[in-house]
């Protein structure tokens, strides 16, 4: 299922023996989909957090637990850690594909071509979290999240271009909890606009 180097393996046992915590499996998951590809949590949990639709395996000195949604999107991932002067953590290489629904691929398709690179100046995204009953629901971040402009990059610039590029798609649905994150409810200056109205 999951393949993990050898500096990703000493570093788990490494973890797991410096907090005293042998015997904890190491759960990951997939957390959702963006900009740069699927997005990842990991952490230790005991034998009590094990759910019994989990997925678990072997991985030598350590046990791995993976959720039933997860896990098809983490068959043949390579897990490796990174420790160099730029950057240090662990690294997860997957070649699966970000969507395997061709609606979902469209609608990703016109975040990643040209609603990103446009809220990108604002410092916003916009992540895809699934296309159900031909509406795309998505989760705006970073500028984006708790700006006062929001509804307007979401209606006249967000849903305008998902349903010009894909006419399946009848409604873009913002899922954001917009009260959270580092400028929850940002004013925009007097005159100020979205980056795509």
């Amino acid at each position: 299922m999951l393949t993990f180097t050898d500096a990703a393996t000493q570093k788990i046992v490494k973890l797991l023996e410096a907090q005293d915590r042998q015997g904890l499996f190491l759960r990951i998951a997939v957390k959702g989909r963006g900009p740069g590809g699927f997005q990842y949590s990991m952490g230790f949990v005991g034998p009590e957090d094990r759910e019994p639709s989990d997925v678990t395996f072997d991985a030598g000195p350590f046990r791995v637990l993976m959720d039933a949604e997860s896990a098809p999107n983490l068959k043949g991932v390579k897990v490796d850690f990174i420790d160099e002067l730029n950057m240090s953590g662990f690294k997860l290489e997957n070649p699966n594909a970000l969507w395997s629904d061709p609606l979902a691929v469209a609608v990703q398709r016109v975040l990643d071509d040209h609603v990103n690179p446009a809220i990108a100046s604002h410092g916003g995204y916009v992540t895809l979290l699934e296309v159900k009953d031909n509406v795309a629901y998505v989760r705006m971040g970073g500028g984006c999240q708790g700006c006062g402009m929001v509804d307007v990059t979401l209606k006249q610039g967000i849903e305008t271009m998902i349903k010009e590029a894909v006419p399946q798609v009848v409604s873009v649905v913002d899922t954001t909890d917009h009260a959270a994150g580092e400028n929850p409810y940002y004013e925009a200056a007097e005159g100020g606009r979205s980056p795509l109205a």
